[in-house]
């Protein structure tokens, strides 16, 4: 008597060959990623080998370019002075602060503007315009008004971040599409309740988006602002590093500059990634959309 043998209907089939599909795709993204992260690790590193060569050679002038190692060196002298944590709570300060505001500040303001065409109409020109203006230019009427004090330094990064969400926040608003409004309020979603899960919701990634871009202006004005109007901070650091001609605190200030930004970029990235679930539900559709045209 003969052993019957059970063949795969078609639908176990396709299930075998969708698990099969599922994991090869797995499998590509988990290279991808490490591919991606030793790129990312290793750029660095080659540049700094790169440049500590040029120095060792003399391909480039050490008392002006100082290699990797002089400044590693002194970095660590002044992490055991306390000097560089001195400089580096001051700019953080100011920038957490003035940061704080100005998102918040824009965000509401964005969101009004965003849900009442009156005000639109009465503050979008002159936002445009006072967009325009560099915010730097403003630090010496700020510096009038307030003296030398925190207060023009804190400000002059809030103004910054301030238009960056105003901006962001109002595109978001414009860009929902009318039928999920539409769609709401057939659901009785009217109101405050349509603003809360709606409105909200929908403008999140592009305030995101804001508090990205808004992250490295901030860095890059409270540095500008601790040019002129400090006497501790990174900015002063730097600044004054150039003009007693000492390089390796200067690259130093430099360095360190860049990891602050990267943290704050990090951080808003990070908050992103919690605060919109639903983006992470999506992002391996997008993924695999990508992969396919790599």
């Amino acid at each position: 008597m003969t052993a019957r043998v059970e063949t795969p209907t078609v639908d176990e089939r396709q299930r075998q060959r969708t698990e099969v599909a599922a994991t090869r795709e797995m499998t590509k993204a988990r290279r991808l990623r490490r591919r991606d992260l030793a790129l990312a690790i290793l750029t660095p590193v080659l540049l700094l080998v790169a440049w500590q060569i040029a120095a060792d050679t003399e391909l480039i002038d050490r008392q002006l370019f100082s290699p990797p190692s002089q400044t590693l060196s002194r970095g660590a002298e002044m992490v055991a002075s306390g000097e560089l944590a001195t400089h580096v709570f001051a700019t953080v300060a100011r920038l957490l602060v003035g940061y704080s505001l100005g998102a918040v500040l824009g965000i509401i303001v964005g969101l009004a503007m965003g849900t009442w065409r009156p005000l639109n109409a009465a503050l979008g020109p002159t936002f445009s315009a006072l967009y325009a203006l560099p915010k730097i230019a403003i630090l010496p009427l700020l510096l009038l008004i307030f003296g030398l004090t925190e207060t023009p330094k804190i400000l002059a990064v809030m103004i910054t971040i301030f238009f960056v969400l105003q901006i962001n926040t109002l595109s978001g608003i414009r860009q929902i599409d009318a039928g999920i409004i539409e769609a709401s309020r057939a659901y009785g979603a009217t109101g405050l309740r349509q603003f809360r899960f709606v409105i909200i919701p929908a403008a999140l990634p592009s305030i995101f988006t804001g508090l990205r871009v808004a992250a490295g202006l901030g860095v890059i004005v409270i540095t500008a602002v601790e040019f002129v109007a400090s006497n501790n901070g990174l900015g002063f650091l730097i600044w004054n590093s150039w003009q007693l001609f000492q390089p390796e605190r200067m690259f130093v200030g430099l360095i360190t500059v860049s990891i602050l930004g990267a943290l704050l970029t990090f951080s808003v990235t990070g908050t992103e990634y919690l605060a919109i679930p639903w983006r992470r539900a999506d992002r391996p559709a997008r993924r695999r959309r990508t992969e396919k045209k790599r």
